[in-house]
């Protein structure tokens, strides 16, 4: 009863509130569904896309393409891909290599229009550099981390193109990991001033032409000839018989087309057409003299095309062959058919195309794509990372050095990021080996695991290529990227009051009167502050000593 005023006003603003939703709930959904769909899009992925695979919590993630995708026997997906390898992936010895084909290609262009790149856009360029691989191998799809985008350097292109879009790389040769060897790939897009025709002048009335006319093409058809097409058809039909007759005279021939069709067929090849074409052109399209040169005194004149001269055991192989390295005639023919010519493999290859046997290998394949997968969806990975820096109690832990639960401070907060030397970041992630205590902010962090490198270039880096390089038998520094030397000294320091190195013996070097001396004396041959910058660069101490004797005995 003490409710009864009021509730009727409460229905009616209630009714009115929920008419309200109801006309507004059309349009609010509406971009919600589109950003549904947007998402379901950029995780769904297809054969043929370029994505990003995580190995390691630590390590960069690796870039794949997806060939196939496969459901196992437990109901889980497997994806089938093509590996890429990174410039950290690969030897040093070939990354000089590569460093020199990169040059060569740069001095090749007639008008190099590349800007001048600075350090930092040269250092963030190797990280977009990948080298191709023919190796395949199966991973879960489930630990698949976003797409990217792969394609071949083009050279009509700016490098900074790449810089300037998100996930792209590039790659220009082919690693073989078990080989160790690099090699150019062959499908180069014929782009650019190299592969232009050089157009002649044209020639004057009554100028005579001194080119070579060996060079030159040959003639082999005249469309104007005296013949009709009826003649010509007539002429064709007789070589076809010729050709023909001769298979059945031929023992082997006899063997390989055991039927009267099957020699009538091979007789019908275009390598008996052109074999008559060019006798009717020689002759001057003379047909008399060009039939009785068909069947010359010996007999009857046999013209074997490719698809004729294989064996079935060669047929087999070459399609073995085709079935692994695709359409690599150099490969096939160096590890299947070393005794064939790669004009015959070519030859053969758009041979066997025409053939019925291509025609059921390929419905096969078209039944086996339709059987497989041809998209999975993945869902966005959302958990956290064990390189997150977090305090004991489980919470991150926060920026600007200061400790979130009752001043605990965790070992290295302190630090500023290793690449960017931020001091502020919603989370920061550790990064290098325990006993460095070092730390990436977020985007830094991001930077790392699709780049395989840090954002900025280091003095380390610089250090090492003015240094001689390593000898063969020491093992080199593979480390988490270049911020790391060679000797494992980080670069700056922790800024922590407590040293993650463990305690060892404290020693003392204390300099003489005449070392001091000579410091100030050969200030100019030491150059002290050079040679602070690189503690590992011997100084020449014999030079340093006959320059002081020389200013003491003056």
């Amino acid at each position: 009863a003490r409710h009864a005023g009021p509730r009727p006003a409460r229905t009616r603003v209630g009714s009115r509130t929920s008419a309200r939703l109801r006309v507004c709930a059309p349009a609010c959904s509406a971009p919600l569904r589109r950003a549904r769909r947007a998402a379901m899009a950029a995780n769904m992925y297809r054969v043929g896309d370029y994505v990003f695979f995580e190995n390691s919590s630590s390590n960069p993630y690796l870039i794949r393409r997806i060939e196939e995708l496969n459901k196992t026997a437990s109901g889980n997906v497997e994806a089938k891909v093509v590996c890429f390898y990174r410039r950290r992936d690969i030897s040093n010895s070939l990354i000089q290599l590569a460093d020199k084909h990169a040059k060569e290609l740069d001095e090749e262009k007639e008008s190099p229009s590349e800007p001048d790149l600075s350090d930092k856009q040269k250092h963030q360029l190797r990280h977009r550099e990948l080298f191709l691989s023919r190796q395949y191998e199966s991973l879960p799809a489930t630990h698949i981390r976003g797409k990217c985008s792969v394609a071949l350097l083009n050279e009509t292109e700016s490098v900074l193109s790449y810089l300037e879009k998100e996930d792209t790389f590039f790659y220009s040769l082919v690693y073989d990991p078990t080989q160790k060897t690099l090699l150019a790939d062959k499908g180069e897009i014929r782009v650019g001033p190299r592969f232009q025709a050089d157009v002649p002048d044209m020639l004057q009335e009554g100028e005579p032409d001194e080119r070579d006319q060996s060079k030159l093409e040959v003639k082999m058809w005249d469309p104007h000839c005296p013949l009709t097409n009826r003649q010509i058809d007539q002429f064709l039909v007789v070589a076809r018989a010729v050709g023909t007759f001769a298979r059945a005279l031929d023992c082997s021939s006899s063997v390989r087309q055991p039927s009267l069709h099957m020699s009538a067929a091979a007789a019908s090849r275009d390598i008996t057409l052109f074999h008559a074409m060019d006798t009717l052109h020689r002759h001057g399209y003379d047909l008399s003299s060009a039939i009785s040169v068909l069947v010359p005194q010996g007999g009857p004149v046999l013209c074997r095309d490719e698809m004729e001269e294989w064996s079935a055991s060669e047929a087999n192989l070459f399609e073995e062959a085709l079935e692994k390295y695709g359409k690599d005639f150099n490969d096939i023919r160096q590890d299947f058919l070393p005794w064939k010519s790669l004009t015959s493999i070519i030859e053969y290859y758009y041979m066997w195309k025409t053939t019925d046997r291509y025609v059921q290998q390929k419905r096969l394949k078209a039944a086996e794509a339709e059987s497989k997968l041809k998209q999975v969806y993945i869902p966005t990975y959302n958990k956290p990372n064990p390189n997150q820096i977090s305090v004991s109690n489980g919470k991150m832990a926060t920026v600007n050095g200061v400790a979130g639960v009752a001043n605990f401070q965790p070992p290295g907060l302190g630090r500023a990021c290793e690449s960017c030397f931020s001091m502020q970041s919603p989370q920061w992630y550790s990064w290098g080996p325990p006993n460095m205590q070092c730390r990436l902010c977020v985007s830094c962090w991001l930077y790392w695991k699709k780049y395989g490198g840090l954002k900025m270039p280091s003095r380390a880096e610089g250090e090492e290529k003015m240094s001689p390089s390593p000898a063969p038998t020491e093992p080199r520094s593979r480390g988490h990227g270049p911020r790391q030397s060679a000797y494992a000294v980080p670069v700056r320091n922790s800024g922590s009051p407590k040293s993650s190195m463990k305690t060892r013996q404290a020693f003392l070097l204390q300099a003489t009167r005449l070392t001091k001396l000579a410091r100030h004396m050969c200030r100019d041959l030491i150059r002290l502050r050079q040679a602070a910058r690189r503690p590992f660069v011997p100084i020449n101490c014999a030079a340093v000593k006959a320059e002081c004797k020389t200013s003491l005995n003056s």
